[in-house]
């Protein structure tokens, strides 16, 4: 039996560094979320034709004239362009408006309130995304973060209204006993994951309706409820411990100091998953639970850990939420649509659990359900057409597969697979 010789010529080099063209017509994570949005965007362009009066009408009236063809194409373009430029008027910025301020120094609150608004709810969804985005990243299932954020916003209020401090010690107090209060929160359901091994979907999920019962609670039975108040409102929050808006308040726009908080968290999120020995234990734990225990990761900690982190964030984002906008909380608070928990579960996966990826996600869906009331006010289109583009968004992005066949993609560069673990969402 002779020995096979191996040539060189029979080895092809490994390119370290794939062309443009390969990075952005190859399937990697990035490639697929932008296509994503980009399908979310033509199913909604469908949705606007098939559901459109005036669009229907012109369809129906296609061979009554010589040209009715060409303009049903031209009225369901109109309509789509028109729903499409006033939602991005609605929540980026409407480049007349702009322009005019800018030469004319006039206006500029009218210029900047849709991108101010934007950031307004963009704010809180980013702290609580990233709370989320790090649980999946570990493979936990945190689906009680709006329990938590509710939790964590009645904590920091209590503290932002029934404690007399000044300003530069009362607001960081309030941060902190928002901090805590998510941490308690979730510390429940993470130590009965670790010593029991209850499943953390249910107890969290549940635990969610436990925090509304508290919050009802509170803010009726309590000494939090508003003084002379006989309905569901409680204290309002002392100017020392809210988040001013950014600009001032005579500028109109509601844009505020939280978004400073959520740079910092930003920053915290990618220091911990990236550069701290806590963060690889996450994601060795997320990516194989057995390789981490073969390792001597005790999962125990990594699990309680986990719950507080994600549940710190979630209650301060639930404080960000409140002090920057009503700063007071009633019996309606983070319930039904406003339950910025449930909508985090989406932006991070969205965002493959990544910090800077959840960001972007969270003002896109931001801008979306702003601009959807602009597109409401202008057009008649109905508000769940941003609903039902964020839906088909995550769609998309959570069946990778049909993204690479319906644009026959090709197999992502060794360098640009890992960037995310293999973790829940990613």
């Amino acid at each position: 039996m002779s020995d096979e010789v191996v040539t060189t010529d029979a080895i092809e080099p490994t390119e370290i560094r794939p062309s443009l063209w390969k990075r952005y017509s190859s399937a990697n994570p990035l490639m697929i979320a932008a296509l994503a949005i980009v399908l979310g965007l033509i199913f909604g362009a469908i949705v606007i034709a098939t559901t459109t009066p005036v669009v229907l009408d012109a369809w129906r009236g296609i061979f009554d004239h010589w040209d009715g063809f060409p303009h049903a194409l031209n009225v369901t373009f109109n309509n789509v362009a028109a729903a499409y430029r006033d939602i991005f008027t609605g929540s980026i910025v409407d480049p007349q408006s702009f322009w005019h301020s800018l030469t004319t120094g006039q206006n500029w609150t009218g210029s900047l309130t849709p991108i101010s608004e934007t950031l307004t709810y963009a704010t809180p969804l980013i702290i609580i995304s990233i709370g989320v985005g790090i649980s999946f990243q570990t493979g936990l299932f945190n689906i009680g973060a709006n329990g938590q954020a509710v939790i964590g916003g009645i904590a920091g209020a209590v503290v932002g209204s029934m404690i007399n401090l000044p300003t530069f010690i009362h607001l960081p107090f309030s941060l902190i006993g928002a901090i805590i209060g998510g941490m308690v929160c979730g510390a429940v359901p993470g130590f009965l994951k670790a010593y029991t091994g209850a499943h953390e979907v249910i107890v969290t999920l549940m635990f969610n309706y436990v925090t509304y019962a508290f919050l009802l609670f509170a803010v009726l039975s309590t000494p939090f409820q508003e003084p002379g108040q006989s309905n569901d409102i409680g204290r309002t929050i002392d100017p020392t411990a809210i988040l001013s808006p950014l600009f001032g308040t005579s500028s109109g726009l509601r844009v505020s100091y939280g978004v400073f908080v959520a740079a910092i968290v930003v920053v915290f999120a990618w220091w911990l998953l990236n550069r701290s020995s806590l963060g690889f234990d996450f994601r060795v734990t997320g990516a194989n639970p057995l390789a981490a225990r073969a390792s001597g990761i005790n999962a125990k900690v990594v699990v309680i850990v986990v719950f507080l982190i994600s549940g710190g964030l979630a209650g301060l984002a639930g404080y960000v939420q409140v002090a920057s906008t009503t700063h007071y909380i009633d019996g309606g608070f983070l319930i039904g649509t406003a339950g910025i928990g449930f909508t985090a579960i989406t932006i991070a996966l969205l965002g493959r659990n990544r910090p800077m990826g959840i960001v972007w996600a969270s003002i896109l869906f931001s801008a979306l359900g702003v601009g959807g009331r602009n597109m409401q006010a202008l057009t008649g289109i109905p508000l769940d057409l941003a609903t039902v583009i964020q839906s088909a968004i995550v769609l998309f992005v959570a069946t990778p597969v049909l993204v690479k066949e319906i644009f026959r993609l090709k197999k992502a560069p060794t360098s640009m697979i890992t960037l995310s673990t293999t973790g829940w969402g990613s």
